[in-house]
């Protein structure tokens, strides 16, 4: 199953409401720091409501620990960002896809973004509109992802 992660999230509703998403598709949550709130930020924990026990979380301290973490467990590095390549409908998903997302501000780091196997965007009709909530971005990807492979029923 593709796993979700937020590269140095700042907003912690919005990382709290990617939290439920994963909470109720079963899909592992790596968070990577340094991070714009603490863990135990209300918003965070009221966004996600009480279904945090139901997260498979992740905190990696660093991208240096998170790239090391990745290794050993293998699969492809998916970038999202509006300056990626490839629609993210057109994207052939795999089982083992990580499912990269930046902070609300500044997006993937480029040398993050350089590191990625694959690089997606979603595309969006409104040129003035310069993106899409961090939240809605993630459950568009993982939904797209879960759809190709058959996790939906």
């Amino acid at each position: 199953m593709p796993q979700i992660v937020l590269v140095y999230p700042q907003i912690p509703p919005n990382t709290g409401n990617v939290a439920r998403t994963c909470a109720a598709t079963d899909t592992e949550l790596h968070l990577v720091g340094p991070l714009g709130f603490e863990i135990s930020d209300r918003y965070l924990k009221r966004a996600g409501l009480d279904y945090w026990p139901y997260v498979k979380f992740n905190y990696h301290h660093n991208l240096e620990d998170f790239k090391i973490y990745h290794q050993n467990r293998g699969g492809r590095m998916i970038g999202f960002s509006k300056r990626g390549k490839f629609n993210y409908t057109k994207f052939q998903y795999q089982t083992d896809d990580w499912l990269l997302f930046g902070s609300e501000t500044n997006g993937l780091p480029q040398d993050l973004l350089d590191y990625c196997n694959a690089t997606l965007y979603i595309p969006m009709t409104q040129p003035k509109v310069r993106s899409l909530n961090l939240s809605v971005s993630a459950a568009l990807g993982l939904f797209e992802a879960r759809r190709q492979l058959g996790y939906l029923s």
